[in-house]
C-alpha cells in the first residue's frame, strides 16, 4: 500500500458509508469536469467544420425563377438542409448509418417535401446528422420478458458521424433525433432545416 493511501486510510474510516459517498461525489465531479472540457475542445474544433451538423454537403439549386414581371418565388435566397432520412436524387439516403449507406443505392428521385421547397426557390445545401436509423429511443425488457419498458433517449448522438456540437452550450448534447438540423439552424449555417417529426 502506498504511503499516501496509508495516510488517507488513517484519516478516513473506509467502513463508513458516508466516506464512500464523499469519495463517489469527488470522482463524479472530476469526471464531469473532464467531460465538459473535452466537449468544449471538440466544439471549438468543429466550429471550423460546421459543428459536425452535416453528413454530406452539396448544393441543389432551386427551380428556375419566373421571368421578371412575375413576383419572385416565396423562398428565393433561403438555404436549407435536410435530415439524412429524406431522399435526394443522386445521393444515398443513409439514415445516419454508414453501414446502411454502404449497402444501399442512390435515390432515384427527390422526396416530395424537398422538391416543394426547391420549387419555391430555396437552395438545399446538404444532409444533416441524426440518431442512427432515427432510433431516438432504447427498449428494455424485464427479467421475465413479460413487460416491455421504453425509455426515451433522444440525444442526437451518432456513433458513425459523431455528435454535432451544441452551438449555444458546447458542453451539452444538442438533442435529437434530428440533431444536425437543429445545430445547422442554431449556428446559422442554414435559414431552416427539415427534420423528422418536426421542422426546425
Amino acid at each position: 500500500m502506498s504511503k499516501a493511501l496509508h495516510q488517507l486510510k488513517k484519516h478516513i474510516d473506509v467502513s463508513n458509508p458516508k466516506a464512500w459517498i464523499v469519495i463517489a461525489a469527488g470522482v463524479a465531479g472530476i469526471v464531469i469536469l473532464v467531460e465538459t472540457r473535452r466537449r468544449k475542445r471538440r466544439a471549438a474544433l468543429l466550429t471550423r467544420e460546421g459543428l459536425g451538423a452535416f453528413v454530406e454537403r452539396f448544393e441543389l439549386l432551386p427551380f428556375p425563377q419566373p421571368p421578371p414581371p412575375a413576383s419572385r418565388l416565396l423562398l428565393s435566397g433561403f438555404k436549407f438542409a435536410v435530415t439524412d432520412i429524406f431522399d435526394v436524387k443522386g445521393y444515398v439516403t443513409g439514415f445516419g448509418s454508414t453501414s446502411w449507406k454502404r449497402t444501399h443505392e442512390e435515390a432515384t428521385k427527390t422526396a416530395v417535401a424537398v422538391t416543394a421547397l426547391l420549387k419555391n426557390g430555396a437552395t438545399c445545401v446538404g444532409k444533416t446528422v441524426l440518431d442512427e436509423l432515427s432510433f431516438g429511443f432504447v427498449v428494455y425488457f424485464s427479467f421475465d420478458f413479460t413487460c416491455v419498458f421504453e425509455i426515451k433517449r433522444i440525444t442526437g448522438e451518432n456513433m458513425d458521424f459523431g455528435s454535432p456540437a451544441n452551438p449555444v452550450l458546447p458542453s451539452h448534447i444538442p438533442g435529437g433525433s434530428s440533431s444536425g438540423s437543429a445545430v445547422a439552424v442554431a449556428s446559422q449555417l442554414v435559414d431552416f432545416a427539415i427534420g423528422i417529426d418536426k421542422i426546425v
